[in-house]
C-alpha cells in the first residue's frame, strides 16, 4: 500500500487537504464565524455566551476535494442532545427504504447477510434492511441511538473505529455490506473509519456511501450545505484518491436526488476489482469544471449575490408589515440565515413539524424561535420561506392539504416564489 497522509484530522485550523495532504488549497467561500447549526438554544441559553467558529470552504487543486479549513471536535458537534432524526421526515424515510432495496438488488445480497450502518441515527435505513430479510447492526454516537434500540435494532452507541469493527465481527461475523448515508463527510477520524472498514468487511464485502456531491452543490448554488458537520464535500475523483490508500476499489457511482444532489458510491473490498463505466463517465464530467479556479470564483460571486437578494427581500417584506416566516429548520437553514444576518426582526419564527425535536428551541446565532407548524395554518402569514427547499414540492403540497394559503418561496437555487 502506498504511503498515505494522516487521515485522522485534528481539531482546529487546517492547512492541507484532508484526503491527499496537498497544501495547494484555494478559497471557495467565506461564510464568516458561525455557531454549530445543530446546537440549538433553549430560552435560558439566550442569556449565555454563544461560541462561534470559522466557516470557510476551500478546494484542493490536486484531488478536487472541497473542505472546511477549521475542524470542531466531534464531541462538541455530536452532543447527546443532537436533534436530527431521519424517521420524522417522510420523504427521507421513503427514500431510505428504496435505497435498501436497491443495494440488495444491485449487489445480489443473499438473505440473512449482515448489514452494518455507520451513523445509523434512529435506525430508519436498518429497519428497511431488516424487513428485507437481513441481519442488521447500527453504530450511532449520539443519543438518537435510543430510538433504534427501542425499536429492537441492535445498535452500538459509539463512534465507528477499529475497536467497534472488531466487536461487531466477534459478535456477528464479518459484514457483507456496510452503509454510510450522509455521514462519511462528517468524520474527523477518517483513518480510523477506513481501517475499521478493512477489518469489518468480509472478503467479498462492499461499502456503500452516499453524501452531498460537489458538482450539484456548485451548480445549484447550495452554499447552505456548508456547515461544521460537513468537513468535506466530495468529488468522485477525491473519493477514488482516498480509497486508493486502503485495500479497496471504487467500482461504481451514481448521482441521486437526495438533499438536492448526492452521489452514491460503491466500494469493493480488495484491489483491482472490475469498475463500472459510470465511474469514468462521471470523472469525465468533473474534468470539465471541478478543476478550474474560475468555476469556484463564479460560485462565490453568485452566492454573495443570492444572499444579498434574500436580505433585500426580507427587509422589503418587513417594511410592508408582512415579514417572511420560515418553514422547516434543517442544519442548512442555520448557515443561510446566519450568513444573511436574518434574525427575528426579519423572520419572526421558523415552523417545524409536530414530531420535531427542535420545537421550543431557538436557531443558533440568529435566535429565531422554532414553533409547531400548526401556527402557519392558524395564522396564515402572507409569505413563507421553505428553508428545506430541497423538499419544497412535497412540503408545499402537505401544507396546502392542511389548509395553508400563504405564498410560498424558496431561497435556492434561485430565490423566488414556488409554483405549485
Amino acid at each position: 500500500m502506498k504511503d498515505r497522509p494522516n487521515h485522522n484530522i485534528q481539531s482546529g485550523h487546517l492547512t492541507c487537504c484532508q484526503v491527499c495532504g496537498s497544501e495547494d488549497l484555494e478559497l471557495v467561500l467565506d461564510l464568516g464565524h458561525q455557531p454549530l447549526c445543530d446546537t440549538l438554544l433553549s430560552a435560558e441559553g439566550l442569556h449565555q455566551p454563544e461560541t462561534t467558529y470559522p466557516l470557510r470552504q476551500f478546494w484542493c487543486r490536486n484531488c478536487t476535494l472541497s473542505q472546511l479549513d477549521f475542524v470542531v471536535s466531534g464531541d462538541v458537534v455530536y452532543h447527546q442532545d443532537y436533534p436530527y432524526r431521519t424517521g420524522v421526515t417522510r420523504e427521507l424515510a421513503s427514500y431510505q427504504h428504496e435505497m435498501a432495496a436497491e443495494v440488495i438488488s444491485n449487489l445480489a445480497i443473499a438473505a440473512n447477510s449482515l448489514i452494518v450502518d455507520i451513523g445509523s441515527n434512529d435506525g430508519t435505513l436498518l429497519s428497511a434492511f431488516g424487513r428485507l430479510g437481513m441481519r442488521v447492526v447500527g453504530v450511532e454516537p449520539t443519543g438518537i441511538a435510543r430510538f433504534a434500540i427501542e425499536n429492537g435494532i441492535d445498535t452500538i452507541q459509539s463512534v465507528f473505529n477499529k475497536e467497534v469493527a472488531m466487536q461487531i465481527v466477534e459478535s456477528n461475523g464479518p459484514a457483507d455490506v456496510v452503509t454510510a448515508t450522509n455521514v462519511f463527510a462528517h468524520m474527523a477520524s477518517l483513518g480510523d473509519v477506513l481501517e475499521g472498514l478493512e477489518l469489518l468487511l468480509g472478503k467479498n464485502g462492499h461499502f456503500v456511501l452516499e453524501n452531498h456531491y460537489l458538482a450539484p452543490i456548485m451548480e445549484r448554488l447550495q452554499f447552505d450545505t456548508i456547515y461544521h458537520e460537513h468537513l468535506r464535500t466530495y468529488s468522485l475523483r477525491s473519493l477514488i484518491v482516498l480509497f486508493s490508500f486502503y485495500d479497496f476499489t471504487v467500482i461504481d457511482a451514481i448521482k441521486v436526488s437526495r438533499y438536492g444532489g448526492n452521489i452514491r458510491v460503491t466500494v469493493a473490498k480488495g484491489k483491482g476489482k472490475p469498475v463500472s463505466s459510470r465511474v469514468e463517465k462521471i470523472l469525465e464530467d468533473e474534468n470539465s469544471n471541478l478543476n478550474k479556479s474560475e468555476y469556484y470564483k463564479d460560485f462565490r460571486e453568485r452566492s454573495i449575490q443570492l444572499k444579498n437578494e434574500l436580505v433585500s427581500l426580507a427587509i422589503d417584506f418587513a417594511r410592508k408589515g408582512t415579514p417572511l416566516v420560515g418553514n422547516s429548520c434543517p442544519g442548512r437553514s442555520s448557515t443561510l440565515l446566519n450568513f444573511a444576518g436574518i434574525g427575528p426582526d426579519l423572520m419572526p419564527y421558523i415552523a417545524e413539524q409536530p414530531a420535531s425535536l427542535k420545537l421550543g428551541k431557538f436557531l443558533p446565532g440568529m435566535h429565531i424561535p422554532i414553533v409547531n407548524n400548526q401556527r402557519l395554518i392558524d395564522e396564515q402569514p402572507p409569505f413563507v420561506l421553505l428553508l428545506a427547499w430541497h423538499y419544497a414540492q412535497p412540503i408545499a403540497e402537505q401544507l396546502r392539504e392542511r389548509g395553508l394559503k400563504s405564498e410560498m418561496w424558496v431561497p435556492m437555487p434561485e430565490l423566488g416564489r414556488l409554483r405549485i
